[in-house]
């Protein structure tokens, strides 16, 4: 893939109106959010001194994860452009309140505010996914969803430092502001877009929420294609979180202090950027289950590299990592968004979202356990070669997906073997 391809692909997508409005509003409310999400355990370890009530921030944005599938369904209940710019704008004024938060005894709105900021989170991106299928072409899905995680992956290089120096010099309830402010925008932007989206059907009276839920469920199970990218994307989540866990022990091991950590998530933050930007042609030239599937094997033997005790192989087994882990999530999210009818597509994403990141907590605590009884350059060689089992399902003939598995809005030619 030449430079130009590249070049030529991004352009694409920028020239896409609606494609472009999109990116501009992740951009912006991905810039707040990065910045809050650190500073929030920043606050509460200033406040407590406690690191398990600071690293509780992180579980209560990522708890509603759990119920993603419920959540999913209700972005299915209502058109998705007014649920964007309502979700934003309630997010900009759920925000506000932080401004009360100044002693310990005050802690629990901060925790309620993260807990109702992950599940609109949810909700957020149901509807986004299953808007963006509607209002982007389908032939540039790819070019979008990796520019998307590069902008992603971007605003993680900057916010947290833009956060951490707004927090130092002028207290937690501004960096809260700030994340409000770019909801704000976000919502403004997204107001902008140009799609006609019909009311969507009412549910039968027989029709419970629990009904409509396990439907998305269903559906991913029974599809030939998304079942296998979804399955290898959950296992190659677990095994990332449990390579993060390990991550302390392999700072140790070259003899740096805990600091050093920064220095190696810059460098998995830039491998991302960088794959964002290629995956779409990298998409349209492999497939999806190709893509997904040098992805991991990268990862697997990044994460082996890791293993050995040299500042230069882990820096750059963690761009590498940054290249790989990435894949098997754009393909994934790029085929529910092609193969769902638009009925389902929402709690569809919702369900895959939870089916993907919450294995990332388990094996956070896994990886956790398991550091303390054994040596962390076992545990990286073992990860390494479980890792490759994953790509297993990925090589498997696909059969024809069976009459009404496939969306009905945008039907995709079925992959080729790799």
């Amino acid at each position: 893939m030449t430079t130009s391809t590249q070049t030529w692909a991004v352009t694409r997508v920028l020239r896409d109106r609606n494609a472009g409005l999109y990116l501009g509003g992740v951009l912006v409310s991905g810039f707040g959010s990065s910045a809050m999400w650190l500073v929030s355990g920043i606050w509460v370890k200033d406040l407590t001194g406690s690191d398990g009530l600071a690293a509780l921030c992180v579980f209560a944005l990522w708890a509603p994860t759990l119920i993603g599938p419920a959540l999913g369904t209700l972005a299915d209940r209502t058109r998705h452009r007014p649920l964007l710019v309502w979700t934003n704008l309630g997010l900009a004024a759920l925000l506000l309140p932080l401004f009360m938060v100044d002693s310990p005894g005050t802690l629990w709105i901060l925790f309620a505010v993260l807990l109702v900021y992950g599940a609109a989170g949810v909700v957020h991106d149901a509807a986004e996914s299953a808007l963006v299928a509607t209002a982007v072409d389908k032939q540039l899905l790819g070019d979008f969803n990796g520019l998307r995680m590069t902008a992603n992956e971007g605003m993680k290089l900057l916010a947290p430092l833009a956060g951490a120096g707004l927090y130092a010099a002028y207290g937690g309830a501004r960096v809260a502001l700030l994340d409000s402010v770019t909801f704000a925008l976000a919502a403004g932007l997204y107001t902008l877009l140009r799609v006609h989206e019909p009311k969507p059907p009412t549910a039968s009276a027989t029709t419970g929420w629990r009904t409509q839920t396990a439907e998305g469920a269903r559906y991913l199970w029974r599809h030939p294609a998304l079942r296998p990218l979804v399955l290898a994307g959950a296992t190659t989540m677990l095994f990332s979180g449990v390579n993060g866990a390990l991550i302390y022990a392999v700072v140790e091991g070259l003899g740096h202090s805990p600091a050093y950590v920064g220095v190696l998530y810059v460098a998995q933050g830039v491998g991302s950027v960088a794959v964002g930007l290629a995956a779409g042609p990298l998409l349209r030239r492999l497939g999806e289950r190709r893509f997904a599937g040098y992805g991991i094997a990268l990862t697997a033997v990044a994460v082996t590299a890791r293993a050995l005790p040299h500042d230069a192989v882990v820096l750059a087994s963690a761009a590498a990592v940054g290249v790989g882990l990435p894949c098997v999530l754009i393909a994934a999210l790029t085929a529910v968004q092609r193969e769902t009818p638009d009925a389902l597509l929402g709690r569809t994403t919702a369900t895959a979202n939870t089916l993907l990141f919450a294995p990332t907590a388990v094996g956070l605590a896994l990886g956790a356990g398991l550091v303390e009884l054994v040596d962390h350059r076992v545990l990286l060689a073992a990860l390494g070669l479980v890792r490759l089992v994953t790509i297993t399902p990925l090589l498997r003939l696909q059969r024809p997906a069976p009459e009404g598995a496939r969306g009905t809005a945008r039907q995709a030619p079925t992959e080729p073997a790799a």
